[in-house]
């Protein structure tokens, strides 16, 4: 199949290797989701302190940078099959311990840093092995996109199914399920995905296997090159910069709800909002759509994502909320483009560390958009913060999306740069 054949999601499911991924992420997700619920419920149970409760669930972010910055040198230096392995089963290990009676509070939410620290490593070498196994064209990015879609719907069914399960079994038994959930994952990466040498060459293995504390140099060398690329950092930027501030509503939920004196039906359907559009956007993006339409829409998106949060600004009713909500959702439909234009742009010796410093920054941007917009609601009105996100995130994109096409392979920077470096035997007659 050419690489850059385009037969919808269809043709990814076609990929026998890329259904035993799906289904180990799928399986991997709702464990997690169902984990934090149940974990955040039992040391609330444990302590009785709500500050506690709420650290636990933050403990899932914050130690995304340290696992994507420190350890990102891992997702190049060895079999990527062999690393999502390792990760799976430490992860559960580490929930298995957390299942423990006599564990105590301290030990829990440390290991639940130890799980947040391996994620980024672990989904960063996987994306990085997408590219192995559906090559670098169209089925990686609607590989990718699948991937996105099954999070946002995880989220969505895993905070039900979490509910339900503890409302019939212990919290510890509901951690129980992350447990299985990682070892299924395991298998079905060890025995449904070919083995394949590390991405580093033999010499640069060779070299940093004998030298201390190489892993460190190496993960933190590669974001340095990574982000030394203006072109890769502006890339990165993109991914990173709208997701700061498209989770204000989502931080701020809560607070608007009680604020409108809507009650917690209502404040469900806002929790909502925003990851059906995201779905229903990905998916018609991805279906609808050739690759070049998907190139095309991905700055005007970029740009003009976060504009249906002013809304906010006239603090409107549910009906329009939702609506501002699910069109924020679909305006991160954009990243489908933005996949590919990442992939062409790292070097692909590089690539595991950029697929987890990616992930590794977006995650730890959110959460600190979260922060942010909590802060800032202790001094203005829920709606004004939100509004206000939408105006600062919509000029800050803008920024970013001139940067974007300034340094693109055929943009006015690269073409001054090309015109430096060209030898002089392309400069003749033939170039005019």
């Amino acid at each position: 199949m050419p690489k850059n054949a385009s037969r919808g999601y269809g043709a990814v499911f076609a990929v026998r290797e890329f259904r035993f991924v799906f289904a180990a992420h799928l399986l991997s997700l709702l464990g997690v989701v169902v984990s934090e619920i149940a974990l955040t419920f039992l040391v609330y149970d444990l302590t009785g302190s709500p500050l506690l409760s709420a650290l636990t669930f933050a403990l899932g972010l914050l130690p995304y940078l340290v696992g994507g910055t420190l350890l990102a040198g891992v997702a190049d230096r060895y079999p990527a099959r062999r690393v999502l392995v390792v990760c799976d089963l430490l992860c559960a290990a580490c929930v298995g311990v957390m299942v423990l009676p006599g564990t105590p509070i301290a030990g829990l939410l440390a290991l639940r840093c130890v799980v947040a620290a391996i994620a980024p490593v672990f989904t960063g070498t996987r994306m990085a092995a997408l590219t192995d196994i559906l090559g670098e064209g169209d089925l990686y990015v609607l590989g990718r996109s699948l991937l996105r879609i099954v999070s946002q719907s995880a989220q969505l069914a895993g905070f039900g199914v979490g509910g339900v399960l503890l409302a019939v079994v212990p919290a510890r038994g509901a951690i129980c399920v992350t447990v299985g959930t990682f070892l299924c994952s395991a298998a079905l990466l060890r025995f449904g995905t070919r083995d394949r040498p590390a991405r580093a060459t033999g010499r640069e293995a060779g070299q940093e296997a004998g030298r201390g504390g190489a892993l460190l140099r190496d993960s933190l060398g590669g974001a340095r090159l990574l982000l030394g690329d203006r072109r890769i950092r502006a890339l990165l930027l993109l991914f990173w910069v709208p997701a700061m501030f498209v989770v204000a509503p989502e931080a701020l939920s809560a607070p608007y709800a009680d604020s409108l004196g809507l009650g917690p039906a209502a404040l469900g359907l806002l929790m909502c909002a925003m990851p059906v559009g995201h779905i229903v956007a990905e998916l018609y993006v991805g279906t609808a759509l050739s690759p070049g339409a998907r190139s095309r829409v991905v700055l005007p998106v970029a740009a003009l994502g976060l504009l249906p949060l002013l809304v906010y600004g006239a603090e409107p009713g549910l009906g329009w909320t939702l609506t501002a909500l699910a069109l924020s959702g679909a305006g991160a439909a954009y990243v489908i483009g933005l996949d590919q234009w990442f992939v062409a742009a790292v070097p692909e010796e590089l690539r595991g560390r950029a697929m987890t410093l990616l992930t590794a920054g977006l995650m730890t941007i959110q959460g600190l958009g979260m922060a942010a917009a909590g802060l800032a609601a202790e001094f203005l009105p829920v709606h004004q913060v939100v509004a206000g996100a939408g105006v600062i995130g919509t000029l800050c994109c803008l920024v970013l999306v001139r940067e974007v096409h300034r340094t693109a392979p055929d943009g006015p920077e690269r073409r001054a740069k090309d015109q430096i470096v060209r030898p002089k035997s392309e400069t003749g007659p033939s170039a005019w």
